[in-house]
């Protein structure tokens, strides 16, 4: 429930309720977790994709670029959402039925945490996946998420914003491939993460699922709850919820709760581009305490005063 800021002082601030507990939302605070598209320099890729593009239109005596003599810059884009950078995509990623990304938000702010782990390697762990684990394969596993936040805390998320560690910003231009396989969820993680009460999953690697997986998709598959190998969208299929992948939280955000504002356009598409804002939380316990300290302090000095 978002409310009225507390005072005028804090302009840039509204009051939110969470878990029965009130928080300023810092508003002047926000921080971008998407991976700029930069169309002429270095970007990210997944899967050997062809990079995004931009270029000047061009046609009888128009140019779109200043530079090249024209009036005005207009450029067209081609790029491909799932492998070129941040987005975010719903159910349709894997059903025959529309369900556009560009209508899947039922509220533009919600609760989030973001929780740092560590991939490990998966002949470490009794985890499983589907089709079978192989050595080389990094895992991010359900024992890894627990340790980090208990069911109880993540049925109270809207969303979950995870970083991998090591953290680096290698990240924001990597070319994901043979060579260079992302982590991925365990069966028992996504497991995990699907039966709480989130709406949102974001993750800074390029896929929940093994980059190499046979086309199965089985963890997109148990996170939508459509079952293993259909594409038929059936009324038991978890249409509110959205998976955003390619990521990037830098270090100075902190594990922890925030806002979450996922920016979306309205594409009538399966995945589209988006710019997912976090925003910090300050307990308005903590804001009174120190006003009352404030207040105690004056009025200390005006009674020393007199």
């Amino acid at each position: 429930m978002i409310q009225d800021s507390l005072t005028s002082s804090f302009n840039m601030s509204v009051q939110v309720e969470f878990d029965g507990q009130s928080f300023l939302l810092e508003l002047s605070q926000a921080s971008s977790i998407a991976i700029p598209m930069t169309f002429d320099s270095e970007q990210p890729n997944h899967f050997g994709a062809d990079k995004s593009q931009a270029k000047a239109i061009e046609g009888d005596d128009f140019v779109g670029d200043t530079r090249r003599g024209g009036s005005c810059n207009v450029q067209s884009i081609s790029m491909v959402p799932h492998c070129n950078g941040t987005h975010t995509e719903t159910v349709q990623h894997i059903v025959d039925q529309p369900v556009p990304v560009g209508d899947a938000l039922t509220s533009s702010l919600t609760s989030c945490y973001v929780l740092s782990v560590t991939p490990v390697p998966a002949s470490t762990t009794k985890e499983t996946y589907h089709p079978n684990l192989v050595n080389a394969d990094f895992v991010i596993t359900q024992k890894a998420l627990e340790e980090q936040l208990s069911p109880a805390d993540l049925d109270l998320m809207g969303a979950i914003a995870i970083r991998t560690l090591p953290n680096d910003s290698a990240k924001t231009s990597k070319v994901y491939g043979e060579d260079e396989q992302p982590p991925f969820f365990t069966t028992e993680a996504i497991e995990w993460l699907s039966q709480s009460n989130i709406h949102h999953l974001l993750v800074d690697f390029p896929s929940i699922d093994k980059m190499y997986d046979e086309g199965q998709l089985h963890n997109h598959h148990t996170f939508w709850n459509v079952p293993a190998g259909s594409h038929e969208l059936t009324d038991t299929a978890l249409v509110h919820r959205t998976i955003t992948e390619m990521i990037f939280i830098n270090d100075d955000i902190t594990d922890g709760l925030y806002w979450l504002n996922l920016q979306l356009p309205h594409f009538q598409l399966d995945a589209a581009p988006s710019r997912p804002v976090l925003y910090p939380l300050t307990d308005v316990s903590d804001f009174e305490t120190d006003l009352d300290a404030t207040l105690n302090r004056d009025e200390q000095a005006g009674t020393d005063h007199e």
